[in-house]
Order: C-alpha cells, then sequence, then structure tokens
C-alpha cells in the first residue's frame, strides 16, 4: 500500500493513463499480428491441399511407370538425378519479428532437359511423376516459410495477450484500489480539516 498523500495520487493517476495507453497499443499490435496471421494461414492451407492432391497422381505416375519401364531403369535414375538447388537459412522479418526462412539459389523443378536421361524413350508417366515429385518439393519448401512465419507469430500473439491480461487484470485493478483508497483517506482528511477549521471558527466568534 502507498502512502496516501495527494502525490502518490497524482503518480497513481499518471500510472493509469500510462496503462491505459500501453494496453491500447498492445491491442492495436495484437490486431496487427492477427491479420498478418491469417493472410499467412490461407495460402498455408491451401498450398498443404494442393501437395496432397499432386502426391496422390505422383504415386499414380509412378506406379503406372514401374510397371513399364521396370523398377531396375528407375533405380538407375537415381544416381543422375540428384540436385543441388542450394538451400539456405536466411532470416526473414515481419512486422519486427525475426523468424528463419528457406532461400534456393535455383528453382527445385527442371527443364526435362536437365533430369540426365533421354526423356524421349520412356512412357509420360515417368516424365509426368518426376515433375510432379519436384513440384511437391518446391511447394513444401514454400510452406516452410509460412509455417515459420506462422510459429513466430504465434508466440508473439501469445506473449502479447498475457501481457495484456496482466494489465488488465492485475496491474490495472491495483492501480483503481489504490486511487480508491488513497481518495478515500484523502477525503476524510478534508473533511476532518474542514470540521475542525469550523470549529476554530465558531470558538473565534463566540470570544
Amino acid at each position: 500500500m502507498l502512502h496516501p498523500t495527494r502525490t502518490n495520487l497524482i503518480l497513481l493517476k499518471e500510472r493509469k493513463s500510462s496503462v491505459i495507453g500501453s494496453v491500447a497499443i498492445l491491442k492495436g499490435r495484437r490486431q496487427a499480428l492477427i491479420r498478418e496471421f491469417l493472410a499467412t494461414s490461407r495460402p498455408l492451407m491451401e498450398s498443404r491441399e494442393a501437395i496432397r492432391e499432386r502426391y496422390a497422381a505422383a504415386l499414380q505416375r509412378l506406379q503406372s511407370s514401374l510397371g513399364c519401364e521396370g523398377s531396375d531403369y528407375l533405380a538407375s535414375l537415381v544416381p543422375v538425378n540428384r540436385q543441388d538447388p542450394g538451400l539456405k537459412i536466411v532470416a526473414g522479418n515481419v512486422l519486427g519479428l525475426k523468424f528463419s526462412e528457406v532461400s534456393l539459389a535455383q528453382s527445385v523443378v527442371r527443364n526435362p532437359l536437365e533430369w540426365g536421361y533421354d526423356f524421349r524413350g520412356p512412357t509420360p508417366h515417368l516424365d509426368e511423376a518426376i515433375h510432379l515429385f519436384e513440384t511437391i518439393a518446391a511447394e513444401m519448401l514454400d510452406a516452410a516459410i509460412y509455417e515459420a512465419k506462422l510459429k513466430r507469430l504465434e508466440e508473439e500473439l501469445s506473449k502479447i495477450s498475457r501481457r495484456i491480461r496482466v494489465l488488465e487484470e492485475r496491474v490495472m485493478p491495483q492501480i483503481k484500489t489504490d486511487l480508491h483508497t488513497i481518495g478515500q483517506y484523502l477525503s476524510e482528511r478534508e473533511r476532518e480539516a474542514h470540521f475542525c477549521l469550523k470549529r476554530f471558527k465558531q470558538r473565534q466568534a463566540v470570544k
């Protein structure tokens, strides 16, 4: 409990205004982060659905290719189809929040001439399977960027919500209680001083 003085009363009023301002700023930032969270989550959900559909189609093409070319032929293509797209983890920034995002030196999806075999020989099922799997890999890397942003946004939203809750449910009620207590005490002191002054004037008038 603070000492019930007018100075502390003024300081408490200033602190109350400061807390109100801080809560307003935090709520504004939280609203901006929520908008960014929703904007980021939409393409992530869409990309996941697209990946599921392409993965099912890629497996079908792969099974068809296995039936036509055989497992030995497909296994022979593995060494010549390895690629290094130059994957790097770089720092991203969204609304002042830092997170890690994936950067590629080149696209994972290659031109058919870069597949390392004569694509005119095998059936189209193999070509379609390779193209679909490379597209899936590229989309998964893009999704990783969205997931990193979402995780960072989620952490910051939780942190801001906790701060707002502490200010609104702990700090502000305590300030209001102290203001009420000090205000009541000072009012009683003023009434007492006024009563004493009135009695003093009455005594002076009698004399």
